[in-house]
């Protein structure tokens, strides 16, 4: 997930290399195919992409670690919209934070990953009374529809965001206020370590403004950060306002990547709050 969108899958065609086996044999080449197997130190058979005329280095390593991520295939045989729900998943297991009758907040919510997941645990379908929960997800751009998921598009930065929002939630009864405000939005790349870590850490910092002007006394908020210091500055807003504030390290992160996710958990409340 991403401020903007969901990330679609890099890659694209390009010119498939000559060989001998398709000479003489009227046989082609599929373009931009992958180029080849080995098995793992694990014995997993690993699947190598070549790089293709028009793909760059960095996209090449990005498919190839997509076809070998048993994540990404689990998700596709599971019919979640994207791999990043096991990480939710794992911290709701852990935590216990979803339950029946809850109204959730999912901001830069494509591709759907995470408010799907919500809305399974929080019964925005089939729950009955007060155990059919709201699951409400938050873009910049338009997310394909999803059976009990409230898409809109909207930037949460605008200053009149968490009003439009609690009318949102205010629209079927009640206060006006949701009990969790789930973000695994991640700031562009640019490609430089120190930079792209001071982006994500100010994206979860100003998503924790807008879930404390959202969030009812005694709810959460889940963010993504990079580790690498400044995101103890994130730990530091969220104590102010919270009773516990936890580092997660799911498995499903990559274990190359330096994500990490802060969850803050009994909101005390906001005077900002209406």
């Amino acid at each position: 997930m991403s401020s903007t969108s969901g990330g679609a899958g890099k890659g694209g065609a390009g010119k498939g290399s000559k060989g001998t086996g398709a000479k003489g044999t009227g046989a082609k080449r599929t373009p931009g195919r992958s180029g080849g197997k080995s098995t793992g130190r694990d014995g997993s058979l690993k699947v190598h992409v070549k790089t293709a005329f028009k793909r760059s280095h960095s996209s090449t390593l990005w498919l190839e670690r997509q076809l070998n991520d048993p994540y990404v295939a689990k998700a596709r045989a599971e019919g979640w919209r994207a791999r990043a729900v096991y990480k939710l998943i794992e911290i709701d297991e852990r935590y216990k934070l979803l339950k029946p009758g809850q109204k959730i907040v999912d901001l830069g919510a494509a591709p759907g990953g995470w408010a799907q997941y919500a809305s399974k645990q929080v019964r925005s379908v089939e729950g009955k009374g007060r155990d059919k929960g709201r699951v409400i997800g938050i873009d910049l751009l338009e997310i394909e529809p999803l059976a009990g998921v409230e898409f809109t598009v909207m930037d949460f930065l605008e200053p009149d965001a968490p009003e439009r929002l609690r009318a949102m939630l205010r629209s079927e009864g009640g206060d006006g206020l949701a009990d969790g405000v789930l973000s695994d939005m991640a700031a562009n790349a640019t490609g430089h370590k120190q930079t792209d870590h001071i982006r994500i850490v100010h994206l979860a910092e100003l998503a924790a403004e807008f879930a404390r002007e959202v969030l009812s006394p005694g709810g959460f908020f889940v963010t993504k950060v990079l580790q690498g210091g400044t995101e103890n500055d994130v730990l530091t807003l969220l104590k102010r306002d919270f009773a516990t504030v936890r580092h997660v390290k799911p498995k499903a992160s990559r274990a190359d990547s330096a994500e990490l996710y802060v969850l803050a958990t009994g909101f005390r409340g906001s005077d900002t709050v209406r």
